[in-house]
């Protein structure tokens, strides 16, 4: 019998010390970010790769956002995709095109793509210098978070992000 007791003690502390739950969100996982700037143009297909220095896993969940703004020294974020951006014909009104940023990924790579049927018709303020944040997440955050996955600012402080 004093088996038993010691077996269901010895259990009971090992089951226990193995919880982990601590916190509305799993801060113990282990999120990355990335950031950075480049230019689109027709040499490189507008279109941009940010390569990782080691594959993430195949489960992993990539977010990409593109720096729309400063506001007040406060970076603004937006997903991708974005909204649409419509080129119209100043005199007439008419929509002489589109443009937006879209993205894929890998393993191993994030494709940054603009995407536009008239990229001749987009200034510098959408090709030049676009700066951009990767945020890597495992699958089952993104799949069981009551956070925004839309906003950067809740993504980066559920996963506790240092950038």
């Amino acid at each position: 019998m004093k088996y038993i007791y010691t077996l269901l003690l010895a259990s009971a502390f090992i089951l226990t010390s193995c919880s982990n739950d601590d916190d509305n969100f799993d801060f113990d996982t282990i999120g990355q970010t990335f950031e950075f700037t480049t230019t689109f143009t027709q040499a490189n297909d507008y279109t941009t790769r940010f390569s990782f220095d080691q594959l993430i896993f195949d489960s992993d969940v990539v977010l990409v956002y593109k720096l729309e703004e400063v506001d007040n020294g406060l970076d603004v974020w937006e997903p991708l995709p974005t909204a649409y951006y419509f080129f119209t014909n100043d005199s007439t009104g008419a929509i002489e095109g589109f443009l937006n940023y879209r993205f894929n990924f890998t393993t191993g790579d994030v494709d940054v793509i603009m995407n536009s049927d008239a990229p001749d018709l987009a200034g510098a303020e959408f090709t030049n210098n676009q700066t951009f944040r990767i945020v890597v997440v495992p699958s089952d955050f993104a799949s069981t978070t009551d956070v925004d996955l839309l906003n950067f600012n809740e993504v980066a402080t559920a996963l506790n992000l240092k950038f």
